[in-house]
C-alpha cells in the first residue's frame, strides 16, 4: 500500500514547535519513501477551539512549506461516523453501555485508593442482561459507552521505540469509555475512526502519546481494521531538562517568523530535534534532509530546544541566501520599523543589496541585519552609551583625532575602499599611532556602535558627503 501518514492537531493554540517537528517528520517521510501527507484538524473541544488557531496552525505550516496533499480533513465533521463505529462495536458485543453515574465512580475510586491499589472499573454494567439495558435507555437512563477489554498482551513493533507491550489488564481503567453520556467519542475512538478512513498506514507522534497507541490498537482489531505503523517520536525538552513551555521562552512556531528566523532554518533545527542523519552533518537545506532521511536516524532520547543554537543555525542559512534573496525579506522589516519606506528602498535597490551583502555576514536572523542596517538608513546617529565611554573617553584627543580624520578623507577622490584605507593609514603612520586609535573612534563616529562591518566597508557604504557629515556631527558632540 501507498504511505498515508498525517498531522492531526488540535486548534486550542498556535502551532508549537513540537507539532511542527512531529509534522516535519511525517512529511519528511512521504517526501523519502513516497505517498501523501495528510492534515487533519482534530476540532471536537468546541470549548477551547478556535478559528483563530485554525488558522495559525495552516498559516504556520505554510510559512514552513509543509504543503498537505488533500484537503483538510475536519474531525467534527465525522460524528455520525464515529458514532455508528461505536454502535458496530455495541452490536459485535465489544463494548457494552455503562450506567454508572459520577457518584458510583467515585464510591469505585476512593474505594480503590483505599486497597492501595489502581483504579479499573469493576463492569457492574458488562454483564447487564439485553432487556434491562433496554428498559434502562427506554427510560431515558444516562449512559457511555465502555469497550470491552480482551484478555492477553498488546504489542507493537515501534519505528523509533522497537517492541513495546502492555498487558491489558494494565492498560489504563480497564474498560475504557469510547462514547460520553453526551454522545460525543472519546479521543481514541475518533483517532481510531478517523485513521481507517482516511487509510493511514503510519501514525508518527509524540512518545506522550504511547500510553493511547495500545486501546487504539485494540479498537483497530475490534473494528476489523488493518493496525498501521506507530513510530513515537521523543519530546522535545527546554534546556533545564524539563518538558518545552512557554517558561523557556518562544514556543509557537510563528513568534520565530517574527523574531525573523528563516523556515529553512526552522526545519533544519526541527529536524535534528530527534533524528541524525549521521557524519556530524548539521546544516542542511530542505532537498538534502529529504535525501538524507531515514527512520533509522530517529533517536528516542529526549531533544533539546536550545534558542541559541537556533540562532546560530539561521546565521548559517543567511550567508547561503545571496543579498537580492534576502532583499524582501529585509524590505518588509525595514518598512515595519520605519527606518524606510518601500518607494525609497526600491529607488536605492543597488546600494540595499549591497549594503545586506555587507550586513548578513555578522547577522543571526533578519531582525539583526535590520538593526544593524539602522545606523545606515537614519539622517542621525544614536551613540551607544558604552561605546561611547569605552572609545571616547579622552575627548579632548578623540576630538583632535576625527578631525585629522575628517582633513585627511575630505581629500579623498575617487571614494574607494582603497583609497580610504591608504588615506587612514597614512594619518596612523604620520601620527605615530595604531590604527585601532584612528579607526575604533571612527567607527563609533560614523555608526553609533563599537562594532560593525570592516571600517572602510562602512565608509564606502555611506558615501564621502554622509562619512564627512557623520564625523562632523561627532566633533560637535564632543565639543
Amino acid at each position: 500500500m501507498p504511505h498515508r501518514l498525517r498531522f492531526a492537531p488540535s486548534p486550542t493554540g498556535f502551532l508549537h514547535v513540537g507539532g511542527a517537528r512531529t509534522a516535519l517528520f511525517n512529511w519528511l517521510f512521504v517526501k523519502k519513501y513516497g505517498g501523501q501527507f495528510l492534515l487533519r484538524v482534530e476540532d471536537t473541544d468546541k470549548a477551547r477551539g478556535t478559528e483563530a488557531s485554525t488558522r495559525a496552525i495552516f498559516e504556520g505550516l505554510e510559512w514552513l512549506g509543509l504543503k498537505w496533499d488533500e484537503d483538510v480533513v475536519f474531525q467534527g465533521a465525522n460524528l455520525e461516523r464515529h458514532r455508528a463505529d461505536v454502535q458496530r462495536l455495541v452490536d459485535a458485543d465489544k463494548a457494552y453501555r455503562c450506567f454508572c453515574t459520577p457518584a458510583e465512580l467515585d464510591a469505585q475510586r476512593k474505594a480503590a485508593e483505599e486497597r492501595h491499589e489502581a483504579f479499573h472499573y469493576d463492569r457492574r454494567c458488562a454483564h447487564l442482561p439485553a432487556d434491562e439495558v433496554a428498559r434502562r435507555v427506554q427510560a431515558g437512563m444516562s449512559f457511555a459507552v465502555r469497550f470491552r477489554m480482551p484478555e492477553g498482551r498488546t504489542s507493537w513493533d515501534d519505528l523509533v521505540h522497537g517492541p513495546i507491550s502492555f498487558a491489558n489488564k494494565d492498560i489504563g481503567e480497564g474498560d475504557f469509555i469510547i462514547l460520553r453520556s453526551d454522545a460525543t467519542p472519546i479521543y481514541n475512538l475518533a483517532v481510531v475512526s478517523d485513521d481507517i478512513a482516511m487509510g493511514i498506514t503510519l501514525v508518527m507522534r509524540g512518545d506522550d502519546h504511547i500510553s493511547n497507541t495500545p486501546k487504539q490498537i485494540l479498537l483497530y482489531q475490534a473494528l476489523g481494521a488493518a493496525i498501521p505503523q506507530f513510530a513515537h517520536l521523543p519530546m522535545i525538552h527546554g534546556l533545564d531538562g524539563k518538558k518545552l513551555s512557554k517558561r523557556h521562552g518562544a514556543t509557537a512556531v510563528g513568534d520565530y517568523q517574527h523574531m525573523g528566523i528563516l523556515p529553512q532554518a526552522m526545519l533544519n533545527f526541527l529536524a535534528l530535534l530527534g533524528w541524525s542523519p549521521g557524519h556530524d552533518v548539521e546544516i542542511m537545506t530542505v532537498p538534502q534532509m529529504i535525501e538524507l532521511f531515514s527512520t533509522d536516524g530517529l533517536s528516542k532520547n529526549a531533544a533539546i530546544f536550545d534558542t541559541k543554537k537556533l540562532e546560530w543555525m539561521n546565521g548559517q542559512h543567511l550567508g547561503m541566501m545571496s543579498a537580492e534573496e534576502l532583499l524582501p525579506l529585509v524590505t518588509r522589516k525595514i518598512v515595519a520599523s520605519g527606518l524606510g519606506t518601500e518607494q525609497d528602498l526600491a529607488a536605492r535597490h543597488g546600494w540595499l543589496v549591497g549594503l545586506i551583502d555587507l550586513l548578513k555576514v555578522r547577522a543571526r536572523t533578519v531582525d539583526d541585519i535590520v538593526h544593524q542596517a539602522a545606523p545606515y538608513l537614519r539622517d542621525d546617529v544614536i551613540y551607544d552609551a558604552d561605546a561611547v565611554a569605552k572609545q571616547w573617553k579622552d575627548k579632548v584627543a578623540v576630538r583632535d583625532i576625527l578631525q585629522a580624520t575628517r582633513d585627511a578623507l575630505s581629500a579623498v577622490s575617487p571614494w574607494t575602499l582603497e583609497s580610504t584605507e591608504a588615506s587612514l593609514r597614512i594619518l596612523a603612520e604620520s601620527r605615530g599611532l595604531g590604527a585601532g586609535k584612528i579607526f575604533q573612534p571612527l567607527r563609533v563616529a560614523l555608526t553609533g556602535s563599537a562594532a560593525s562591518p570592516g571600517i572602510f566597508d562602512v565608509l564606502f557604504v555611506l558615501g564621502k558627503e554622509h562619512s564627512l557629515a557623520r564625523i562632523g556631527s561627532a566633533i560637535e558632540y564632543l565639543a
